[in-house]
């Protein structure tokens, strides 16, 4: 639909039927704001932020293999991801170990994700590859997405707008503190 409520017309003059979702702010992201150059490691997110603070980096703990780090464009609120330290970009590319800590590290996100804030259920996901839709796919990161009843509510759907109730550092202060 048009900003005027009148249906879009195609290539042909036709009403196209189609309802359209805008979400402009993810356009800097899909840019490569905060996203590594594919053949340098250094500039790569998952590197960095292990060398910044936990409140700089927005980590949330820190493991032997991997940490758990709040997503800095969340779907929900308490996104978080479970990245390895090494820069591999493959779960195949994975010791035991670390494949082992990525997914103990995974459900204690869920714990305590349900603690702080009561989340009903969750999405997780590892995009493997860029073509499968992973944004840093040189290294590998676990998504752990809350998920609450009535979260898809009118405000992303109507308003074209996510309603984020906490700044990310106060969630990140929450989570590790519960941790």
């Amino acid at each position: 639909m048009s900003n005027n409520n009148e249906p879009l017309i195609d290539g042909a003059g036709m009403p196209d039927g189609w309802q359209r979702l805008w979400a402009p702010h993810r356009l800097d992201y899909l840019r490569g704001e905060n996203r590594p150059l594919e053949s340098n490691d250094i500039a790569c997110p998952f590197c960095r932020i292990p060398t910044l603070s936990d409140s700089e980096g927005l980590v949330v703990f820190r493991g032997e293999s991997a940490y758990v780090v709040m997503n800095l464009y969340p779907y929900n609120p308490g996104h978080l991801l479970i990245c390895a330290y090494r820069h591999v970009p493959d779960l195949t590319d994975l010791t035991t170990q670390e494949r082992h800590e990525i997914t103990d590290l995974t459900a204690h996100a869920m714990t305590t994700v349900r603690k702080v804030s009561g989340a009903d259920g969750f999405n997780l996901g590892m995009n493997q590859g860029a073509i499968s839709g992973a944004g840093v796919a040189a290294h590998i990161h676990q998504h752990v997405v809350p998920r609450w009843s009535g979260d898809a509510n009118f405000m992303p759907i109507i308003g074209k707008t996510k309603v984020l109730p906490q700044l990310l550092t106060m969630t990140r202060d929450e989570l590790a503190a519960a941790w």
